[in-house]
């Protein structure tokens, strides 16, 4: 569920400085869960593909979001006295995968000389509880016990109300059993890898937020172009792991842990009318034109993960399925491919 003009739209309201803030408090377990998932199903086995030999998979990961992450104190964020809550009772607002159902709450500007200029609720959740990742990949073995990984989803517009993802990524992995073991390592019973994978996500979603209604140009330096407006978005993530797997016939159970990083980058791009001031004897209302006003960097991601899951391995054919955990999210991988 994912409601147009609901979501972002209403948080440049508040002006620069507070919408970068509502919009890192509300999009946090947005870019988290992605961040997340980007780094899930990699691989389901220490196990490395023969010389050429590979496999080409689709799988998809859900996020799980806790509780905490589903909502946020709008007196806690750091926001300017310009925004305040309009009940001092009401402060808790949901996040992108909180309380779908209903607003958050009604929140009023105001201008240098305590005119009170606009009111906007917060908007509900758009996904609630779970971040979705899907995942297209091929691998292909290399030499000495080692093969390599390549993601990718090219540019696809899900929905004007959602809009456009693409992704690449890689990986390597190698089986180290071989290094210690010289030629007895195929007498060792398990398989052990070590691996790093990298991936980027791009995000865009074209936006269209006009002057309130009524509202003019505080001066002619003020730009009525608004025809450009857009959320980017790119989310880089890293995962180092080690991998730890027994193939019993065509069954393959894993455990894996490692060190998971994602950092986002997310801009309001464009030109957007933010009302300023008014004069409350004839309530005109002015609005000041903003380039470009939000723009996030932080590192949603940064810490210790681990997963366990299998792999069924048929003469074409394969299945997988993972359970993760990390940043106190909780993930659910599974997919399907084939290969030689």
């Amino acid at each position: 569920m994912v409601k147009a003009q609901s979501g972002f739209e209403q948080l440049i309201k508040s002006g620069p400085a507070d919408a970068t803030k509502l919009v890192d408090a509300y999009g946090k377990p947005l870019f988290k869960g992605l961040g997340l998932g980007m780094n899930s199903g990699w691989t389901n086995t220490a196990q490395t593909n023969g010389l050429l030999h590979f496999d080409l998979r689709i799988t998809g990961t859900a996020v799980f979001v806790p509780q905490s992450d589903k909502s946020f104190d709008v007196t806690r964020i750091g926001l300017s006295n310009s925004i305040r809550p309009d009940n001092t009772a009401n402060t808790i607002a949901p996040t992108f995968s909180g309380n779908t159902k209903n607003n958050g709450p009604l929140m009023n500007i105001y201008d240098n000389n305590g005119n009170k200029v606009s009111s906007f609720n917060l908007p509900s959740g758009q996904l609630a509880s779970v971040v979705p990742a899907p995942q297209l990949q091929l691998t292909v073995g290399l030499i000495k016990n080692t093969d390599v990984t390549v993601r990718a989803i090219p540019k696809v517009k899900v929905s004007d109300d959602i809009g456009s993802v693409s992704m690449i990524g890689f990986g390597i992995k190698h089986n180290i059993i071989q290094d210690f073991a010289g030629e007895a390592g195929h007498l060792i019973p398990f398989d052990l890898a070590l691996a790093f994978n990298y991936n980027r996500l791009n995000y865009n979603k074209s936006l269209s937020v006009k002057p309130e209604s009524g509202a003019v140009p505080a001066d002619t330096q003020q730009s009525t172009d608004f025809s450009n407006q857009a959320i980017e978005g790119h989310i880089n993530s890293f995962l180092f792991e080690a991998i730890f797997s027994k193939q019993i016939l065509f069954f393959t159970p894993y455990i894996a842990a490692g060190y998971n990083t994602a950092k986002t980058d997310v801009s309001l791009v464009g030109n957007y009318p933010i009302t300023s001031n008014t004069i409350p004897v004839v309530n005109q209302k002015f609005y000041t034109t903003y380039a470009n006003p939000v723009t996030i960097n932080e590192r949603n991601v940064n810490g210790i993960s681990g997963e366990i899951g299998f792999q069924l391995k048929l003469p074409i054919f394969r299945f997988y399925a993972s359970y993760g955990v990390a940043a106190s999210y909780s993930m659910v991988n599974a997919g399907i491919g084939f290969g030689i």
